[in-house]
């Protein structure tokens, strides 16, 4: 058997393992962090083009309303003040979002919330639902068909690959509603950007620790599994086990990434586009995160589709049947009191990054 090195092997360098690691090391733990890809920070990586950090895998934007979580992240990075304010893009036509007042006006040619909530209400009422039994039904019940068609439909239905009649009507609870002339996207009171990049930030978090990049825990599972007291797994819980009861369902993506000899490409960060026609859902103009003064710009259009073995899996589809069949791996994992999963992946659970982080400080605690 390999000889015990490290108190914690942590499999996968992202945020989770980096939050992990950081806390594990503080406490004078000896700590390997390894990665199959050849960079740390995972799905936050930012890599350096045309003097603009660009975010390899997808929009990445820091929002909490923890004081305390936001204190923590600030002891790696000075954050700008970036506030999230995207817009959908609904075949040329540009609306607000989240939806608020601005959306409203936009779509109704009104300007009073009052006005707002009586179409909504009577759109809604039209639709004659009941109980909401799925996501467009939630949906056309909070805001009505107009916005339903123009807005979430076509968007929701390329994000997931499925009607949205087979989806869950939880998913419309993350798309706020407003009755405000806010485009704020976010109701957290703090959130921001790192200034130069989140690899400043990870970078820093695993200072104290061994990192291994570009190595599979596949490749070398005996001997690595053999090497610490302890294994945080940061990978899909399926995978770990071998795909034993079946494959989680999860959704992936593809970023098409472009370097454009223009100052300003779409004049915001953030632009949905929510029509079923085009084929990506949306893009990406990463010099508004910083504000970055350069004479070119760099965007990244993203494409959802269906994961499969060797795809990076992006987001857990949270239904019924995925539900249930998680649980199966979490009872065999309870098993293992060598083993803890966390993370998106290790939890089968979308995480927005104060989360991550409040998860991964509340798991070292509990092991240290």
């Amino acid at each position: 058997m390999p000889r015990i090195k490290y108190d914690f092997l942590i499999v996968g360098a992202g945020l989770t393992g980096c939050v992990f690691a950081e806390q594990a090391a503080s406490s004078g733990k000896k700590v390997l962090v390894i990665d199959k890809r050849g960079h740390t920070g995972g799905n936050t990586y930012c890599q350096k083009r045309e003097g603009i950090n660009v975010h390899l895998y997808g929009a990445h934007i820091f929002h909490t309303h923890n004081v305390g979580i936001w204190n923590y992240i600030g002891r790696f990075a000075e954050f700008n003040n970036y506030i999230n304010t995207p817009v959908a893009n609904y075949k040329g036509k540009i609306y607000n979002l989240p939806f608020n007042m601005n959306t409203f006006s936009r779509m109704w040619d009104i300007s009073t919330p009052a006005e707002a909530k009586e179409i909504i209400a009577a759109q809604a009422r039209a639709e004659n639902i009941g109980t909401p039994k799925n996501f467009e039904e939630k949906a056309l019940s909070l805001v009505g068909r107009d916005i339903y068609e123009a807005l979430i439909k076509g968007y929701t239905e390329k994000q997931w690959g499925k009607s949205a009649k087979e989806l869950p009507e939880f998913l419309i609870t993350r798309v706020p509603l407003r009755f405000t002339y806010d485009n704020n996207y976010f109701n957290d009171r703090y959130q921001g950007i790192p200034i130069g990049g989140y690899n400043v930030t990870t970078e820093k978090m695993l200072a104290g620790a061994e990192v291994k990049l570009n190595t599979d825990f596949f490749g070398d599972r005996e001997r690595l599994s053999g090497i610490a007291d302890k294994i945080i797994y940061t990978g899909a819980i399926d995978e770990y086990y071998g795909y034993r009861f079946g494959e989680l369902e999860y959704r992936s993506l593809r970023f098409e990434h472009e370097v454009k000899d223009m100052l300003n490409y779409q004049g915001v960060a953030v632009m949905n586009f929510t029509d079923a026609e085009t084929p990506y859902t949306r893009i990406i103009e990463h010099k508004h995160f910083e504000k970055t003064e350069t004479q070119k710009t760099v965007i990244t259009r993203e494409y959802p589709h269906i994961w499969t073995r060797g795809d990076e899996p992006f987001y857990p589809v949270n239904d019924a049947k995925n539900t249930a069949l998680y649980q199966k791996y979490r009872d065999l994992a309870s098993s293992d009191p060598k083993i803890s999963f966390a993370g998106r992946l290790g939890d089968y659970k979308y995480y927005d990054m104060d989360d991550a982080v409040e998860k991964a400080l509340e798991l070292a605690e509990r092991l240290m």
